[in-house]
């Protein structure tokens, strides 16, 4: 799962807020306030504890703002701008500070003000935690003893340095809570995702083989943790931990050493059914369920099997919305199957020159997205193809860019990275797009052959079998010679 965030630089804005900061010692409200250099957009938009819009606040003519969030419920609120995200803790009393250059992607976030040294905790844990995770799959080369170990030993480390902190700084109760779960569910997240890269689709049914005690901290799991529902970690944890739990009933089902197929139909009824079991917060459920049926949905899989786990999702979801959401994501796949044409959707180029997708398809094409809020996956993405380009000269990229914000800053990337700009595109109506060719991950591509009829709806060139994949669908078109026949 990618988590976008505004990443900012430190400014002390008290000598522009001061005045209205000043109060009592006690309030039930809290002030957040900022100023954004190079703004996407004309605004900012503060989502409340429960991921609902709480404002959307217009940059005054400095590109500033302020906002008083009156009867205030103490908890994980969250802000974004021109499709940039971050979360942060506000309780009563609260006037959160900060100042944002869009640019300076790679500047550290420092909060400043009443309530800052807590949010910079957060953000410290944030940030190692993503970095402990960039290492997960070094780290699950290890011995299971040795790996156990190792993530106990960091865990109760970062435990340790957050208790010095308190000793240092009178903190609540429940900031307290938020910090020490962010470190539990981290190292638990990892102990759950550990089976998969260790042993492996061909040796899992190993999981049983695991040191006695490994999994421990299932007798710590609160699987009704609503202040936690938007909490990276938490979902982090909860995301695998359903994924390894209903690995049982996969094998209750299947042969003993069968190879694991994490897209089996029954072993993904399976998660909707334990997810339905075991979390009674709305909140919590549906999104699980949610995200757990669109995994599946997702994949390239054939009309009535998209169908049937649709309708085991809907009979177990309380969400209308989500349920909305779900219901036109198949609509869409329908449209996206193999041998179906690609929907002839508007794309624009780097010159302003409008197009209709299907007119500039001239070859076997690999069609590509990426977002200017998620650097690492847009750079990773154009190098991944430039490989792809020396291995499958007989092939075409196109690359779109999903955002809908001003033309500039997806253009200050293309030029930063020196992109190619021939086939650098960009949607004319994102929102409308996104939609119609089901474009939930980043990481997914399509590929179509030289008529704009579709090969396959949903690879992933990071995957390591797309080579493969590719080669086979070539192979098909007759385009390339299998090697073990040269």
């Amino acid at each position: 799962m990618q988590t976008l965030r505004i990443v900012l630089t430190v400014a002390l804005l008290s000598t522009i807020f001061g005045c209205q900061f000043k109060g009592g010692n006690t309030s039930d409200y809290a002030y957040i306030g900022g100023e954004i250099i190079n703004p996407k957009n004309n605004s900012v938009i503060l989502y409340n504890t429960n991921g609902q819009v709480l404002d959307s606040i217009t940059l005054d003519t400095n590109n500033r703002f302020i906002f008083k969030i009156d009867n205030l419920h103490p908890g994980l609120y969250s802000l974004t701008h021109g499709g940039e995200y971050q979360m942060l803790l506000l309780e009563p009393n609260d006037s959160i500070m900060f100042r944002l250059n869009t640019y300076d992607f790679d500047e550290s976030l420092v909060f400043t003000g009443n309530g800052a040294k807590k949010n910079n905790y957060l953000l410290k844990t944030y940030l190692s935690n993503e970095k402990e995770a960039k290492q997960l799959v070094k780290y699950s080369k290890m011995e299971p003893e040795v790996f156990n170990e190792f993530v106990e030993n960091r865990r109760q480390m970062q435990l340790n340095e957050f208790h010095q902190f308190l000793i240092r700084n009178e903190e609540s109760e429940f900031f307290k809570s938020i910090i020490e779960a962010n470190i539990n569910y981290n190292a638990y997240a990892d102990k759950e995702i550990y089976p998969f890269a260790y042993f492996g689709n061909n040796k899992l049914i190993h999981i049983k083989d695991l040191p006695e005690g490994f999994f421990g901290h299932r007798k710590n799991i609160d699987y009704n943790a609503t202040h936690l529902s938007r909490f990276f970690a938490y979902n982090r944890f909860l995301f695998s931990h359903i994924d390894n739990l209903a690995i049982h009933d996969y094998y209750k089902n299947n042969a003993y050493h069968s190879k694991f197929n994490r897209h089996a139909m029954d072993y993904n009824k399976s998660k909707l059914d334990l997810i339905d079991s075991i979390i009674s917060d709305p909140i919590i459920k549906n999104n699980l369920l949610k995200y757990k049926a669109r995994e599946y949905i997702s994949y390239n899989h054939t009309e009535d099997e998209a169908n049937e786990v649709l309708n085991y999702y809907l009979e177990k979801s309380t969400n209308e919305e989500d349920k909305l959401y779900m219901n036109d994501l198949v609509s869409s796949l329908k449209l996206l199957r193999q041998g179906n044409p690609l929907p002839n959707i508007s794309i624009v180029n780097y010159n302003d020159t409008e197009h209709f997708i299907n007119s500039i398809i001239t070859k076997p094409t690999i069609i590509y997205f990426w977002s200017s809020n998620s650097k690492s996956q847009y750079k990773n993405s154009h190098y991944m193809v430039d490989k792809l380009k020396a291995n499958f000269p007989q092939t075409d990229f196109i690359s779109i860019n999903v955002n809908d914000n001003n033309d500039k800053f997806w253009k200050n990337i293309i030029e930063n990275y020196n992109f190619p700009t021939i086939n650098e595109f960009k949607f004319k109506n994102s929102k409308a797009a996104r939609k119609t060719l089901a474009v939930n991950y980043l990481n997914k591509c399509i590929i179509v052959d030289e008529n704009g009829i579709i090969l396959h709806p949903n690879a992933n060139i990071f995957n390591s079998e797309f080579n493969e994949t590719l080669e086979e669908l070539l192979q098909q078109k007759h385009l390339i010679v299998k090697q073990d026949a040269l």
